[in-house]
């Protein structure tokens, strides 16, 4: 089968630079890479043929050659394809992919003596946990007890999974080494052994109180603190609460996740609130002082005379505290009238005198409200 033109194959132009051939190469291997491919004969024929064309085009020397003769230039002495990779080819490799994969690039083409696989013991699980706070908690901040059902080392056998007085045993699989090596013609692929994932022993007689996990459920009480200023969506992270792994592995964190309750009379707009109340008539049109409620408690809020229903007033410093620079937000409070549903006959007379004492004819069609349309519409135009 005739090879494949290596700038085809790396899809990439003859006049390509290192930096292009090697950006090149990393995208074909980390897409055909055996470990993202399992079982897949033919990305793993795209990953070596990737390989190889990368082993020549960033070679100036052996580049030069091809350029010129193709592959048949190559099949001279020292310029004999893959056949002539040498060792100092794979730091190039590593320093593309770095440590993504498990195995390292010599064991993969058989370029260097196997060495041990090292075992990666698997970190523990992060957990999620919604907890509801009122508007009040959200804005001064809260301390709560929460419950958990949590993956805890086994106290039978201390996590290690094994039946108390036994010993893992090597892997006959691997034979101890953690790797298994899998021969095809002139490359040699090593993987991972899945019997022991790469530690090299595995467990015969397996703990009777986890069976063999290591692990067990286990409930516990945490005290946790809640910041002022959080929000429904915030996130906390509490580090090293989540569930255990394995033997020295590193713990999962804990999230918890905000929901903040709907209040029944503020409503918030990230650090500010806002409230509407209403007043009696005089007390727009005459202006003084009235009590509102915050969330430190009644506060004094100051009418100017000739307030107009609708308009929005400001309490500084009343809001919330922002979580990160912990700056209060302000209190916007829109002020409607509050017209009576009953009234009496002398309140009713005294109003009807107040009006025509403001030139207004109760008895009649007003027509101020049509004029002041009229009037507004000429000023558009």
């Amino acid at each position: 089968m005739m090879k494949r033109d290596y700038y085809e194959v790396l899809g990439i132009p003859r006049d390509a630079s290192a930096e292009k051939i090697k950006k090149a190469y990393r995208e074909m291997a980390l897409k055909f890479h055996p470990d993202r491919n399992p079982e897949n004969k033919d990305a793993e024929e795209k990953f070596k043929e990737a390989a190889e064309a990368y082993s020549v085009l960033i070679d100036p020397q052996k580049k030069s050659v091809y350029d010129r003769f193709g592959h048949e230039g190559l099949r001279g002495e020292g310029f004999s394809g893959f056949s002539g990779f040498n060792s100092s080819i794979f730091a190039d490799f590593e320093d593309i992919l770095g440590n993504f994969f498990h195995f390292g690039f010599e064991d993969f083409f058989g370029g260097g003596q196997a060495r041990r696989a090292a075992h990666y013991p698997r970190r523990g699980k992060d957990l999620i946990l919604e907890l509801e706070v009122t508007l009040k908690e959200a804005a001064f901040g809260t301390e709560r007890e929460i419950r958990l059902n949590r993956a805890e080392h086994c106290d039978a056998c201390s996590g290690s999974g094994v039946k108390p007085g036994t010993k893992k045993t090597i892997c006959q699989h691997c034979e101890g080494s953690g790797r298994i090596r899998y021969s095809q013609g002139f490359f040699s692929i090593t993987r991972t052994c899945s019997s022991c994932r790469g530690e090299g022993k595995i467990i015969t007689s397996p703990c009777e109180n986890c069976r063999g996990v290591g692990r067990t459920k286990a409930k516990k009480n945490l005290h946790i603190k809640i910041p002022a200023g959080v929000d429904s969506g915030t996130k906390l992270r509490i580090e090293g609460e989540g569930e255990v792994g394995d033997l020295e592995a590193q713990k999962g964190d804990l999230y918890v996740v905000i929901r903040v309750k709907k209040h029944e009379f503020f409503q918030r707009k990230e650090s500010d609130l806002y409230c509407r109340i209403s007043l009696s008539f005089a007390r727009l049109a005459l202006g003084g002082e009235v009590r509102i409620p915050t969330l430190d408690g009644n506060e004094a809020l100051q009418i100017p005379p000739g307030t107009q229903s609708g308009d929005v007033l400001r309490l500084r410093g009343k809001g919330i505290k922002n979580v990160y620079t912990h700056k209060r937000g302000d209190l916007f409070v829109e002020v409607n009238v509050e017209t009576p549903k009953k009234m009496s006959k002398n309140q009713k007379e005294n109003l009807k005198r107040y009006a025509k004492s403001m030139g207004e004819d109760l008895e009649s069609p007003d027509k101020s409200i049509i004029t002041g349309m009229k009037n507004t519409v000429h000023k558009k135009i």
